[in-house]
C-alpha cells in the first residue's frame, strides 16, 4: 500500500471496516470524496480529528460498491500497513467504548486536551489505554519445533505457545512459566526476535526463540487440546504470515534450508 494512503478514512460499522469497490474485483479504503452518499449514516466520533476514523451503526444498510471487512481480513485484501492502521484505531475505539468512569472514584471521564488519555474532572486521575504484553516462543529440540494447538485455534490450526505475562515477571521469566505451564518442559537460551501490537483487543505480543533442556510434552488440558514436535518439511497448517507467530515459525524454516510457507 503506497504512503498516500495513510491519510485515508477509516469507516467503522461496528468491528467492521468498510471498504470500497473499484473493478476487477480490487477493493480498497475509501478517500474523502467517497464518503458523501455515506454522510447521513456517519456518526461523529471524540477522535475523529486525532485519528481520521468515523462511526456509522452496526446495522447501516450499504450503497451499492461497499462492504465490511472483519478486521483480520484486512491484511490479505490491503497488506500489512493498512491491518496495523486499522488496529491501532480498533484498539483505541476498544478503549474509549470500556474505560468510562475512573477506577479511583466513579465520575465519568473527559478525554485529556493534550495526551492520549482520560481524565476524571473530579479528582484528577489519568487513565491511558491499555496494553497487555504477551510472549510468543518458538522452542527447538534436535531440528524440530514444538507446535500446540489450542481450544480456540480454527481446526486443524497449530502455532508457537503464548502467553500474557504477569504482575511481577520480566518477559524471559513468562517464556520458561508458560512453556512449563502449557506443556511441562523446560528451556533455556532465551533470545528476543521481535515485537507485534495485536489489537484483540489490546496485546502487545512479544516473540522469543529458545532450546528444549528437559522435560517431555504433558499438556494443560484446559488451554492445550495437543501439542508435538514437528520436523520442517511435516509442518501442520499454521497462522498467516501477518502474525508474529508465523515470523518466528519461518525463521525456524529458513534455518533449516526450508522456504518459508
Amino acid at each position: 500500500m503506497e504512503g498516500t494512503e495513510k491519510a485515508l478514512p477509516l469507516v467503522f460499522r461496528g468491528d467492521e471496516v468498510l471498504l470500497r469497490r473499484e473493478g476487477a474485483g480490487t477493493e480498497r479504503l475509501p478517500r474523502e470524496e467517497d464518503l458523501t452518499p455515506l454522510r447521513g449514516l456517519l456518526h461523529p466520533h471524540p477522535q475523529e480529528d486525532r485519528d481520521g476514523w468515523r462511526e456509522m451503526d452496526p446495522g447501516a444498510p450499504l450503497p451499492e460498491g461497499w462492504r465490511g471487512a472483519d478486521l483480520r481480513s484486512l491484511w490479505a485484501v490491503l497488506g500489512e500497513e493498512a491491518f496495523f492502521r486499522a488496529g491501532r484505531a480498533f484498539h483505541l475505539r476498544h478503549w474509549s467504548r470500556t474505560v468510562r468512569f475512573c477506577g479511583r472514584c466513579g465520575t465519568p471521564l473527559a478525554d485529556h486536551p493534550a495526551e492520549r488519555a482520560r481524565v476524571c474532572p473530579a479528582c484528577g486521575e489519568l487513565h491511558y489505554p491499555l496494553v497487555s504484553p504477551a510472549i510468543l516462543v518458538s522452542v527447538v529440540r534436535e531440528g524440530r519445533l514444538l507446535l500446540a494447538r489450542g481450544h480456540h485455534f480454527p481446526p486443524g490450526r497449530y502455532s508457537v505457545l503464548a502467553g500474557f505475562v504477569e504482575p511481577g515477571e520480566s518477559l524471559e521469566e513468562t517464556v520458561h512459566r508458560e512453556v512449563r505451564e502449557e506443556v511441562g518442559l523446560e528451556v533455556t537460551g532465551v533470545r528476543y526476535v521481535a515485537s507485534q501490537p495485536w489489537p484483540f483487543p489490546h496485546s502487545l505480543m512479544v516473540g522469543f526463540e529458545a532450546t528444549w533442556t528437559g522435560g517431555e510434552i504433558r499438556l494443560q488440558e484446559e488451554e492445550i487440546a495437543d501439542a508435538g514436535w514437528y520436523a520442517p518439511e511435516d509442518l501442520p497448517e499454521i497462522p498467516p504470515s501477518v502474525s508474529l507467530s508465523r515470523r518466528l515459525i519461518d525463521r525456524f524454516l529458513a534455518r533449516h534450508g526450508t522456504a518459508p510457507r
